[in-house]
């Protein structure tokens, strides 16, 4: 990734803060090109968007979706955050968004699931009244019962959608490729969903995305992000708990508590392993013993 940043509106600060750290506080050059890359990375996700509590969640949250360290995702959040209260100090920002974002500490696996009802709940949020409505229903049916990951969901285009044999071609890390199943509520809500893309597209223009925002471009990551918290606040999930990895993970888990085989969860999830999957394995192990406890009368308590 490019480590340039100036085409973007908050580039030239980014630059300002960089020779702050560079002349005034002496950082050396690779200490400031370490925050040159990780800011940059920073500035990719928001794209349009303006910087937001929400937004730095999500950035967050994308990280931990890579797959990186703690100790990476706490120094690139120290670079956004040292950039945050640098805008306040020099009165060019009313507020810092990183206020209220955690610095993370210590991984420790992936984030809790939600319960099947509350997947349920999420999903049937949006109002179908709307085509705005139905897209996000679309989406989220998607995102839940296929447990794709966001790049993969808004990489998805029409050409890669099977509704009569219920499967998508998704293109995952490393431009790798596979078929995953679409679930009778997908194809039922996403095909509520296609009529009115087309109110959505840009008059002569069509990116050929499936999931369109309001202006008629593709769906980006972070208007995901957006999505799925704004509809997990209408039922009473706290956006906290809930990103569009939340929804993967609770789709395996689920998948995995239902009984199906490691192999086929790994090969739906696209991971590489099945060492990988076998996280899933152990968290419905811990589900079975919850069970016990609470339905067996000689179970310990």
């Amino acid at each position: 990734m490019t480590q340039k940043v100036e085409l973007h509106p908050l580039g030239l600060q980014v630059e300002e803060y960089l020779s702050v750290l560079a002349v005034e506080r002496g950082l050396s050059r690779n200490t400031v090109s370490a925050y040159r890359r990780d800011l940059a990375g920073y500035l990719e996700f928001l794209g349009e968007g303006i910087a937001s509590p929400e937004l730095v969640d999500g950035f967050v949250a994308s990280l931990y979706e890579r797959g990186m360290q703690t100790s990476t995702i706490a120094r690139k959040l120290a670079a956004v955050r040292g950039f945050h209260r640098f805008l306040v100090a020099e009165g060019e920002s009313g507020e810092d968004p990183t206020r209220f974002t955690e610095t993370p500490r210590r991984r420790l696996g992936f984030p809790k699931a939600l319960d099947v009802h509350e997947a349920v709940l999420l999903v049937e949020s949006p109002p179908l009244d709307t085509v705005l409505g139905r897209r996000d229903r679309a989406m989220l049916e998607t995102l839940y019962g296929t447990a794709v990951r966001v790049s993969e969901l808004v990489g998805m285009d029409l050409a890669e959608l099977d509704l009569d044999t219920r499967s998508a071609l998704v293109t995952g890390k490393g431009g790798k490729q596979r078929l995953v199943p679409l679930g009778r509520p997908a194809v039922e809500t996403i095909g509520a969903y296609l009529p009115g893309r087309m109110e959505l597209r840009r008059p002569g223009e069509d990116p050929g995305a499936v999931f369109l925002n309001a202006r008629g471009g593709r769906l980006t990551r972070q208007g995901v992000f957006g999505i799925v918290r704004k509809h997990a606040l209408r039922v009473g999930i706290p956006g906290s708990r809930i990103s569009p990895h939340v929804l993967r993970h609770s789709a395996a888990t689920h998948m995995v508590e239902g009984g199906a085989d490691l192999r086929t969860v790994q090969e739906i999830l696209g991971h590489a392993s099945v060492s990988t999957t076998q996280v899933y394995t152990r968290m419905s192990l811990r589900h079975l013993h919850e069970v016990y406890v609470e339905a067996h009368p000689r179970a310990l308590r």
